[in-house]
């Protein structure tokens, strides 16, 4: 071991810092050699080196160990691979903050991105492989623990650290901060392209990577609307859902934390809780106000971060072993978007403690393919506006156009509601074409008729007979949410949304109607201060 550490390339991080944000940038190897008496620090140190993944491809990595170690001692170790379309140094902050509380710290560029080798596989079977390679190589050449492995990682890396979690039972314990559980859920919710979202992610995938022949097959199917590949893109979600692999998990003990953003325009938080709710072994799930990957991304760049706090703990507790009292903390953390201010549940059932339907009566037709005016923003840019400065999309209720858009409103509230977890509209719905798309929006309603915007969520169907009643039942994104006394809730229904590929014929119709048989209504999950 000791020959192959002396192999390694060593830099004092305080002095690389500057290079290595330029380095990968520029196409050039993120390493700066130095004289031996030049590269020992006082703190955590950083070595760069190239580690064999599955199939002989190089994954370009980054090693920080403790200040002083060496190989008379054995240390925990935390594998984190990074995130889509971000380079090796993405973790060097959070990895020396690891390292000088006492872990081995082995970042990697996943496969397929920036100068590691390979193709984008998109957390496919090469990539769960290459984490447990990347572990392999550790334990050789590091003074890592085998009994002591924890991984974590931000998106792209939190995907992949869960489904390591389910293939490799050496992972004691995971932090998958905005990552997915169900990857058909995140990007194809109620039957529908998340566009805006997925094009993102494309466009990153060839901007900084080498996307496989499979990810350019499935995209141009994704964005063209096939549907005879509709189940084969169905499949190739479904092998790369960690939700697919849950016995495994549960079987191997993993202990799991979950972080999300309520507004996360990638990876909907529905999914998060759904795995969570099913995981058996040590678990805690964590939701705040942002977009994708904002909750933690102060993190990143070294600075407190509260998403970080709660991951560090996590892999003290079930890496390192310490006793810190996380184990016996309410295991569901939430941060209200309206107040900032963090609540404690014992299980995600217990967040809304109560359920309030709004009746969605009469019967109301919409002409398809209009926008009306109502939609859930932009990606990451609406999500971080709420976020930062508590404006969410915004539309005035009373003029939205009623040829367009089906509205129903509450009665005007007393006293504060506080929507907390996943609102669900029931209604019957009759189209005039065999296909079409719908999207519900939730707004919160102020004395001017001005609405702010609580949640949404897309649902589109095929092959209805024209004319044919038949049943919707379609869940809004979780949140956590405060209604002022005074305002009312608005449900509001078009068929237009730049966030989604929309599936309306020309000239299509839809009508919603609710019987005495089958009442149509929204269901809102309220916490009982």
């Amino acid at each position: 071991m000791g020959q192959s550490r002396k192999a390694l390339r060593t830099t004092a991080i305080g002095t690389v810092s500057v290079a290595l944000l330029a380095g990968p940038a520029a196409g050039v190897a993120p390493a700066v050699p130095m004289a031996g008496n030049q590269a020992q620090s006082a703190t955590a140190d950083v070595r760069f080196v190239d580690i064999t993944g599955d199939g002989g491809t190089v994954l370009k990595a980054n090693v920080v160990t403790p200040a002083g170690s060496d190989d008379t001692r054995r240390y925990p170790v935390i594998v984190l691979p990074t995130s889509w379309g971000l380079p090796q140094i993405e973790y060097i902050a959070q990895a020396k903050q690891l390292a000088d509380s006492g872990y081995v710290v082995v970042s990697y560029n996943t496969r397929g991105f920036w100068q590691s080798g390979g193709t984008i596989e998109v957390a496919g079977p090469p990539d769960i492989a290459d984490a447990s390679k990347v572990i392999d190589w550790a334990l050789a050449n590091t003074p890592a623990d085998p009994g002591r492995v924890g991984m974590a990682g931000v998106s792209y890396g939190a995907g992949i650290t869960l489904l390591a979690a389910a293939h490799d039972k050496r992972i004691k314990a995971v932090a998958a901060l905005s990552g997915w559980a169900d990857l058909v859920e995140s990007i194809y919710s109620g039957r529908t392209q998340h566009v805006q979202a997925t094009a993102m992610l494309s466009g990153a995938g060839y901007l900084t990577g080498r996307p496989s022949e499979e990810f350019k097959q499935i995209t141009a199917d994704f964005f063209s609307s096939n549907l005879a590949k509709e189940q084969e893109l169905i499949d190739w979600g479904k092998k790369r859902s960690p939700a697919t692999y849950l016995d495994r998990i549960n079987a191997n003990g993993t202990a799991i934390m979950l972080g999300n953003a309520w507004g996360d325009s990638i990876f909907p938080p529905n999914q998060y809780a759904d795995f969570y709710e099913k995981l058996t072994g040590p678990k805690r799930l964590e939701f705040r106000p942002g977009d994708h990957a904002t909750a933690e991304g102060s993190g990143l760049l070294g600075l407190p971060n509260d998403t970080w706090t709660s991951a560090h703990r996590w892999l003290d507790r079930y890496v390192k072993g310490a006793d810190n009292g996380i184990d016996r903390e309410q295991p569901v953390r939430i941060k209200s978007r309206s107040t900032g201010g963090y609540e404690n549940y014992p299980d995600w059932k217990s967040v809304a403690a109560t359920e309030r339907k709004i009746e969605l009566g009469g019967s109301k037709r919409i002409f398809a393919n209009i926008d009306s005016g109502a939609n859930g923003g932009v990606i990451f840019l609406s999500s971080i506006l709420d976020q930062f400065a508590k404006l969410p999309p915004m539309a005035s209720i009373p003029l939205l156009p009623r040829l367009f858009a089906a509205v129903w409103k509450s009665e005007r509230y007393d006293s504060e509601q506080q929507i907390r977890g996943t609102a669900r509209m029931h209604t019957t719905v009759t189209s005039t074409k065999e296909s079409g798309t719908l999207v519900a929006y939730l707004y919160d309603v102020g004395p001017l008729g001005l609405g702010k915007l609580v949640s949404n969520a897309p649902y589109t169907f095929h092959g209805m007979t024209p004319g044919k009643p038949f049943a919707v039942d379609l869940e809004l994104f979780s949140t956590a949410y405060d209604v002022p006394a005074g305002h009312r809730l608005a449900l509001v229904v078009d068929t237009v949304d730049p966030l989604y590929i929309e599936h309306n014929p020309s000239g299509a119709q839809l009508t919603f109607s609710s019987s005495a048989a089958d009442p149509s209504y929204l269901s809102v999950p309220l916490h009982e201060k």
